[in-house]
């Protein structure tokens, strides 16, 4: 496992990371990919430590506290050897946010108890409005000095979109930002957020890598998936456009095989320096371990992200056009 600085904080964490939204199943009327077994959970979660993935992000959002609560009990007795993210900002299942002063604190004290611990290596407002951090400056300023404090090392926001992070960090410094990048998804990279995260050395934390599983090559059937699989809910347009994807991008990423194509879309994510780690989400000790194997390949050639980011200027895998 390969590791990177985060940003400007002092954090150095593993390029593969874990990302935890599904361990949260469908606690609470949580939407994610479905119900889960917790048993199978923290044996993925210990798997991954074994194979050198350090850092893990989650959120009290998700299965409202459920995840975190998992992290908590697979890492409890080894917290020193872990980086932790969490979120803060969504307060029920409807998608109502809360950013006040308050709820910030009040959503930091239940993340520590079920994590079991005193202290949040990263602390990420989750998916606020650009504008509302600007003309609120008492948000950031609340983060800030919760690291004073030091129940939290850092803080950064999850963003809504590359957008957003373009116009928060023409106004803030923030040790680091959460994006969706991935193939079918390139608008952090074509849009200028990774240049101007480099100018400002602000770590980036790319998640959805495998697009929910259609990067997988085993994606299902949505009308087949659980009641409380978020992916049921998507447009038929969404789905067919992305359920193409794999299919345009095999012959650019044929000569990297015998990788999987999971693996493949991990690679093309860690090939770009601005990126510090990406998060797949993981529900089972095999998908840690393919996922894991990734860092170990190593990046993609310079010949095949050209030819891969051709096919993503060519393709409105979007719908922005």
């Amino acid at each position: 496992m390969n590791y990177r600085r985060l940003g400007s904080t002092e954090l150095n964490i593993s390029e593969i990371g874990f990302g935890a939204w599904g361990l949260g199943g469908d606690k609470g009327g949580s939407r994610a990919y479905g119900p889960t077994d917790d048993s199978e959970s923290l044996y993925a979660l210990r798997r991954a430590l074994d194979l050198g993935i350090t850092f893990f992000d989650t959120a009290d959002f998700y299965g409202f506290g459920h995840s975190e609560t998992l992290i908590g009990r697979a890492f409890g007795a080894c917290r020193e050897r872990v980086i932790i993210a969490g979120k803060a900002g969504f307060v029920d299942a409807a998608g109502r946010q809360d950013f006040s002063p308050a709820h910030i604190r009040a959503s930091l004290d239940g993340t520590l108890r079920r994590l079991n611990t005193d202290y949040l290596d990263v602390y990420q407002l989750h998916s606020p409005p650009a504008e509302l951090l600007i003309r609120t400056p008492g948000i950031l300023e609340t983060m800030k000095e919760l690291v004073r404090e030091g129940r939290i090392r850092s803080y950064g926001v999850s963003l809504r979109s590359p957008e957003d992070g373009i116009t928060l960090l023409r106004a803030h410094k923030v040790g680091c930002l959460q994006v969706n990048f991935n193939l079918v998804d390139q608008r952090a990279r074509a849009d200028g957020l990774f240049e101007l995260c480099r100018q400002t050395d602000t770590g980036i934390i790319a998640r959805t890598p495998l697009c929910f599983g259609f990067l997988t090559g085993q994606y299902p059937d949505t009308s087949a998936l659980p009641e409380s699989d978020h992916r049921r809910r998507w447009s038929k347009e969404q789905v067919e456009r992305w359920h193409k994807a794999p299919r345009l991008f095999a012959g650019a990423l044929e000569t990297q095989r015998p990788q999987t194509p999971a693996q493949s879309a991990l690679r093309f994510c860690i090939s770009y320096p601005a990126v510090t780690s990406v998060i797949p989400g993981m529900l089972t000790p095999a998908q840690v371990e393919e996922n894991a194997a990734a860092s170990g390949l190593g990046p993609l050639p310079a010949e095949t992200i050209s030819e891969v980011q051709a096919i993503y200027e060519a393709n409105d895998f979007m719908g922005r056009k």
